[in-house]
């Protein structure tokens, strides 16, 4: 009899220490550990990696995963010492600030804003006045369950400067997200444009989609054979590249060739000739070719010889209704300012009547291209082979300009861009002969005084 009794006694003790730890083991604590704000207004992260798994134990900055922004990887850290009883996202998955990543089960006391939620059973209803308040409340409300608040930086720096709590303002953005608008309305410096009766603060007005517009094919593409000069132009251009072109600019003050050609021009006029600039620019370069007869030169089929012409053929780029031509005055050493303007005018009628003949055509030794007359500056002018040099003169231009006693003065300037086959002719001689003919233009008198 007591021998049962103290039987019956022993398993009560023992259910109940069974029951003791059991119920210890029950009511140990579960927190969530959250994703904390990793900076730069980034508001979600893609889970990369996990460093653990459900029931594993962890401690204080024990790795437990690697997230990827849009800016940056992070490794996150735990903040406790526990066991891993539930992770909330799958590999390559999206975590958002402020949301659970792991539950971790601890012992000592925790916050109460740490417990995860209990999940309410499907089709359970709880009739609670606290229930009834957060049902009042409207989804599109921040709270503090809801995470960070969305918003850009700039957003957030407006906030602040204006001493307003982003988790205070309504926001209208995608899912909740809280825009400009959104803050300036909190400040009342811009109207809500909400309806009676209606609990949206804002009403997008989204316009009206662009009609359907049925385009019908044009005319057919017109094909235009290669005629005439263009063909010409085109042989010779493809001769053009084969050369290593070597560039060298410069900038003139035709001050006193300006004044030299208004007082010719009336004189010019009674003798029925058009005196434009060119005549000055194609005798000066001329004068200056009889000091550097190396860049008035052929060079042969083969390569193997330079000849130095005699005669300077002076080549003039035209632009006519037939395409490009490059007629060519004869023995401009010979001929004077009026009669190189004569011939020039020649070879312009002829050109816009497309009536050039071979003979004005071939024997060019040296070439000028007046591609200010159409406008510009600088150019990159291509050889005219078999020549070895070309140079292309910009418009004439009014500029502010430094005189002798450091005064800022109106001066007429033109661009001049020289190229030359770099394989017969240096960058020195190049210089040496632009400066020569900028001589002449700038000191026309100079140029007068040598023609025979």
């Amino acid at each position: 009899m007591m021998a049962a009794r103290l039987l019956g006694t022993s398993s009560r003790i023992a259910k109940f220490n069974r029951h003791f730890h059991t119920a210890k083991a029950a009511f140990l604590p579960v927190v969530q550990f959250k994703l904390s704000d990793i900076g730069e207004g980034i508001a979600e992260v893609q889970v990369k990696e996990w460093y653990v798994k459900e029931g594993d134990t962890i401690s204080q900055f024990d790795k437990v995963c690697e997230v990827q922004s849009d800016k940056a990887a992070v490794t996150i850290s735990s903040r406790y010492d526990g066991i891993v009883r539930k992770l909330y996202h799958d590999v390559d998955g999206m975590a958002r600030v402020g949301q659970a990543l792991i539950d971790v089960e601890v012992e000592g006391n925790v916050e109460e804003d740490e417990k995860p939620k209990k999940e309410e059973k499907k089709g359970a209803v709880t009739s609670t006045p606290q229930a009834s308040k957060e049902s009042a409340t409207s989804p599109s409300e921040p709270s503090a369950s809801d995470g960070k608040v969305l918003a850009t930086p700039a957003v957030r720096r407006l906030a602040m400067e204006n001493k307003v709590k982003l988790s205070s303002v309504r926001g209208s953005g995608k899912e909740g997200r809280v825009l400009k608008e959104d803050v300036l309305k909190f400040l009342g410096q811009v109207p809500a444009d909400h309806s009676s009766g209606s609990t949206n603060i804002r009403t997008t007005h989204q316009a009206p989609l662009p009609t359907a517009k049925s385009y019908e094919p044009l005319k057919e593409d017109v094909a235009i054979p290669i005629r005439g000069y263009t063909r010409a132009m085109i042989k010779t251009m493809t001769e053009a590249l084969k050369i290593p072109h070597f560039g060298y600019n410069d900038e003139i003050n035709v001050d006193a060739l300006v004044k030299l050609r208004g007082e010719l021009k009336d004189f010019a006029k009674e003798r029925h000739v058009k005196l434009s600039y060119m005549p000055f620019f194609i005798k000066a370069a001329s004068l200056a070719l009889h000091e550097f007869p190396g860049l008035n030169a052929t060079a042969d089929e083969k390569f193997e010889n330079i000849i130095h012409k005699a005669s300077h053929n002076i080549c003039l780029a035209m632009d006519t209704p037939g395409g490009l031509v490059v007629p060519n005055i004869k023995n401009c050493e010979q001929r004077s300012i009026f009669e190189i303007a004569q011939e020039i005018t020649r070879l312009m009628e002829a050109g816009k009547r497309q009536q050039l003949g071979r003979e004005d055509l071939s024997g060019g030794t040296f070439t000028l291209s007046n591609i200010g007359a159409i406008g510009g500056t600088y150019a990159s002018p291509v050889i005219f082979p078999p020549q070895v040099a070309i140079g292309a003169i910009g418009a004439i231009e009014r500029l502010p300009r430094f005189d002798k006693h450091d005064n800022v003065i109106a001066a007429n300037v033109i661009k001049v861009s020289w190229c030359a086959d770099h394989r017969v002719v240096d960058g020195a001689t190049m210089a040496r002969f632009g400066n020569r003919w900028k001589f002449y233009l700038e000191h026309p008198s100079a140029m007068l005084a040598q023609l025979k």
